[in-house]
């Protein structure tokens, strides 16, 4: 299936779970259970947020195998989540990779904070704040003013690190074997839509 499919496959799943018709619970069963225990084949990747309330699976209405699902907070790159996701570039196949940033993101507003006043939150979270923090002042210089323009150019400009932090994904964008494309979660209507302002330099 071409990544513009897939695409469009994940938005008509959002809209029956927006619209509360969601039809995925057959294939959340049983009997997929079963059909997927010895092997799986997910047609894309999802690099999302960790926040309890983005689900990947539900907000996209899909069942099980469907998706090959990447969560730490904020979307942050580091060691692991850039394995996880060449490993579902590389081993699984994946055709798709979406970047789901979402509203109201205690990781990103973590990071406006370091940048706005200094204010450096405790332990690993740190870290966290720290990774995105860079994201935020690229944000600003463009112009951006409000969390969510600054949420934006985040997923933007985590695309396109997943191009320049690893060989193996930069490789397959530029083959054509996988696409990527950065998209915004609304908590307030469950809606996804695509963010489609020109990336910003890294």
């Amino acid at each position: 299936m071409h990544s513009n499919e897939i695409w469009r496959r994940l938005l008509d799943g959002n809209r029956r779970w927006v619209e509360d018709r969601s039809t995925a619970a057959v294939d959340r069963g049983a009997a997929r259970r079963a059909a997927t225990t010895d092997s799986q084949n997910p047609y894309a990747l999802v690099l999302g947020c960790s926040d309890s309330r983005v689900p990947a699976e539900i907000l996209f209405d899909q069942g099980i195998g469907d998706l090959f699902v990447v969560r730490t907070a904020g979307h942050v790159l580091d060691s692991a989540t850039l394995g996880s996701v060449e490993y579902g570039v590389e081993v699984l196949g994946v055709s798709l990779i979406v970047v789901l940033g979402h509203e109201g993101c205690g990781a990103v507003q973590a990071a406006t904070c370091v940048v706005d006043d200094a204010q450096v939150p405790p332990g690993h979270i740190r870290d966290v704040a720290e990774r995105i923090a860079h994201h935020v002042l690229l944000a600003r210089q463009a112009g951006a003013t409000t969390a969510d323009e600054i949420g934006r150019h985040h997923s933007l400009v985590t695309v396109d690190l997943l191009r320049q932090r690893s060989a193996l994904i930069g490789d397959a964008l530029r083959r054509g074997s996988v696409e990527a494309v950065a998209a915004r979660y609304s908590l307030a209507t469950g809606a996804v839509t695509e963010v489609g302002q020109p990336a910003l330099a890294a």
